[in-house]
């Protein structure tokens, strides 16, 4: 029997199916500022499809286009009944969806408040660690699966276990689409992917869900090596400016499932070393964290918390902060720095999102997407290798005005950044010598009085 999506949202007891109809259903409920993402090309593109228009100072998304004819809250329903004859009773968190290729849609969804990144599938690994992702949902999302191992990018390297695949190549029958279909079915057999169901609901729209292996078991006893097994004594472990390869990721020999969900938040990661300091350091940044956020950033900084939505930890280490975070109505994106020790399976392993990246260069998403920015100890090693200044401006970028900023640091660095952001018209104070709170302001450079 299937459970009630109001259930889903209000007990939580199905973390990846909550994560699904909270990302879908927003599309029916959502609206946003047009000036914030002022693009009117989308608007006239989906007139017909009732996916998104304009009201005034406003873009609403009712729902309805190509893959949801018959309303996303209808969509929702028909995965989810699908999916609990598969696999009802298996939590998951990770939810990765694939974006398609009209412009801003990345943008829309951060003005919505929904997690999302910008990446580009195509020559370099996507910004994740290997089998990061429990589940893929990818509706009409344009990726060639077969293309140069583009695909393979995402379909086996990124995900854990399961792939939604709600596209046209499911349930058209044009030659175009039949091939597209005939190199999938070539594809998943050669890296030892099942269907474990194949379903179209009222509308004639399809889906499809495969099943990644359990072990690497079936990789060795193919016929042919091809695509072949990566050799992980040579491959790069981090996926920072690294070529696609076009090789099947062994699976770990620790495959079991992570703890459900909300334990998995807290309990031993699977990724995490063996070592017993290890284990330690990771118990005691996650108590550190829930005492420093209840007792020092919630209420005791002057941060609004209520408006706050979209939030990014630059220096994420283990994931702690957003930890301490997770009762509140907001999302945290973890970004591990490529030069820190990499700890982003870690934060994959609790349920939580992150993305690689290198502070010396300009992050991968729109201007003014965060209402909060959060760093710990960053901008020590950070200065070693470029100035602050370009850490401090590309913090000014993708802030919203009227956004935070929480940076932790020695008050050496704090004075420094402190100075650079008033530079810039910010509202800066230092809190117990430790915590600098900036405000960005609503100026603007041709605001100047001259």
């Amino acid at each position: 029997m299937a459970v009630s999506v109001h259930n889903l949202l209000k007990e939580r007891r199905y973390p990846f199916i909550a994560s699904l109809v909270l990302l879908l259903i927003s599309v029916a409920f959502f609206t946003i500022w047009f000036d914030n993402v002022p693009h009117l090309k989308l608007v006239e593109y989906k007139k017909e499809q009732n996916w998104v228009k304009r009201s005034g100072d406003y873009l609403l998304f009712p729902g309805g286009g190509t893959q949801f004819k018959e309303g996303v809250a209808h969509y929702v329903q028909y995965i989810e009944k699908l999916w609990w004859v598969f696999d009802g009773q298996r939590c998951y968190n990770n939810v990765f969806c694939s974006k398609d290729e009209h412009e801003s849609q990345i943008q829309f969804a951060l003005e919505r408040g929904i997690p999302a990144t910008l990446s580009v599938i195509g020559t370099q690994r996507l910004t994740f660690p290997d089998n990061a992702f429990d589940l893929i949902h990818c509706a009409r999302c344009r990726v060639h699966w077969d293309g140069d191992g583009t695909g393979l990018n995402i379909f086996d390297f990124k995900a854990w276990r399961v792939l939604f695949w709600s596209a046209t190549p499911v349930y058209r029958d044009n030659e175009r689409d039949k091939k597209v279909w005939e190199a999938m079915v070539a594809l998943t057999k050669a890296i030892c992917w099942k269907v474990v169901a194949k379903s179209f609901d009222s509308s004639g729209i399809g889906l499809v869900i495969y099943e990644k292996p359990l072990s690497s078991s079936c990789y060795e006893s193919r016929k042919e090596n091809n695509p072949p097994l990566c050799d992980d004594n040579t491959r790069p472990k981090t996926s920072w400016y690294t070529r696609l390869d076009g090789c099947i990721s062994t699976i770990p020999v620790k495959n079991a499932w992570p703890t459900p969900w909300p334990q998995r938040l807290k309990s031993k990661p699977l990724s995490l070393s063996t070592s017993l300091d290890a284990e330690r350091i990771f118990h005691e940044d996650t108590k550190r964290w829930s005492e420093v956020v209840t007792n020092v950033y919630i209420g005791g900084l002057g941060v609004n918390w209520t408006s706050v939505r979209n939030v990014m930890d630059m220096n994420a280490g283990y994931g702690g902060f957003a930890a301490a975070l997770i009762d509140l109505p907001l999302w945290v994106m973890n970004v591990v720095p490529v030069n820190e020790p990499d700890t982003l399976p870690v934060i994959f392993d609790r349920g939580l999102i992150g993305i690689y990246h290198d502070w010396c260069e300009s992050l991968n998403t729109y201007p003014r997407t965060y209402d909060l920015l959060h760093s710990s100890f960053l901008f020590g090693n950070l200065t070693q290798r470029c100035d602050m200044l370009d850490g401090a401006v590309e913090m000014d970028r993708v802030l919203r005005p009227g956004g935070v900023v929480i940076v932790e640091d020695t008050i050496e660095m704090l004075k420094k950044l402190k100075h650079i952001l008033g530079s810039l018209h910010w509202s800066t104070t230092i809190h117990h010598q430790r915590f600098l709170v900036g405000k960005k302001d609503f100026w603007r450079p041709d605001q100047i009085t001259r």
